[in-house]
């Protein structure tokens, strides 16, 4: 079966989940963090090379102080707990996004974390932290501004945070929602898009395969006339 070597995941509906089981939203962050890193180990055993997932973006920075305070301790367990896993497991970090919009510990802990598994050679797991696609493309906009030159669509897309990772094949988004949401603008223009109406918590390794088993059904023909 043919599978997307770039998976990326818009993980939304952690705290839609939590409040239908009458809990705090920081109960859905914890149980969309055990979700996050079970199907992105399954994704790259299922033979992925890269996983990106959409952890926190620049419009969920707006949220109310307790819940983001809940979410920073999660990426500091995350960082704490993971980072020697994902280094005997061979999975290489790489944390894209504002950094300097986050606490400067968690900044400090990604760091961290991609020198440590830089050695990493199955697979490559990308965290988006305080990411907006728009936010990227205008610092890459500007940066060609300042080098005074035009560019190709190559010299562009190595501007980027994602810059040496190809575009992702596949996206999914969990959470019923119907849109990008300020994710991967520009490198999601030929990726294959599924929607899936579960909450992320929710989202099982069995709905990941299903999910895969209906990209393997798709014909991407990227604009051109099938021969």
């Amino acid at each position: 079966m043919d599978i997307p070597r770039h998976l990326a995941i818009i993980m939304d509906g952690n705290g839609r989940w939590a409040k239908k089981r009458l809990l705090p939203r920081s109960a859905g962050h914890r149980e969309g963090l055990r979700r996050m890193i079970s199907l992105s180990e399954h994704a790259f055993d299922r033979g992925v090379e890269y996983v990106t997932l959409y952890a926190l973006s620049t419009e969920n920075l707006s949220r109310p102080k307790e819940e983001l305070d809940g979410l920073f301790s999660l990426f500091r367990k995350y960082f704490a707990e993971n980072i020697e896993r994902l280094k005997k497991k061979g999975i290489k970090l790489k944390v894209i996004g504002d950094t300097a919009l986050l606490p400067p510990d968690i900044a400090a802990l990604s760091r961290e974390g991609e020198n440590g598994t830089a050695g990493g050679e199955k697979g490559t797991l990308v965290l988006a932290i305080g990411y907006g696609a728009r936010q990227e493309i205008l610092a890459a906009v500007n940066a060609a501004v300042r080098a005074g030159k035009e560019l190709s669509q190559e010299d562009f897309s190595a501007l980027l945070s994602t810059a040496g990772i190809p575009d992702p094949d596949f996206l999914i988004r969990t959470g019923k929602e119907k849109r990008l949401s300020n994710f991967l603008l520009w490198q999601a223009a030929y990726t294959e898009l599924y929607f899936s109406d579960k909450l992320f918590p929710s989202f099982t390794n069995a709905d990941l395969d299903r999910a895969f088993e209906n990209y393997a059904a798709r014909d991407r023909r990227y604009g051109k006339v099938e021969p």
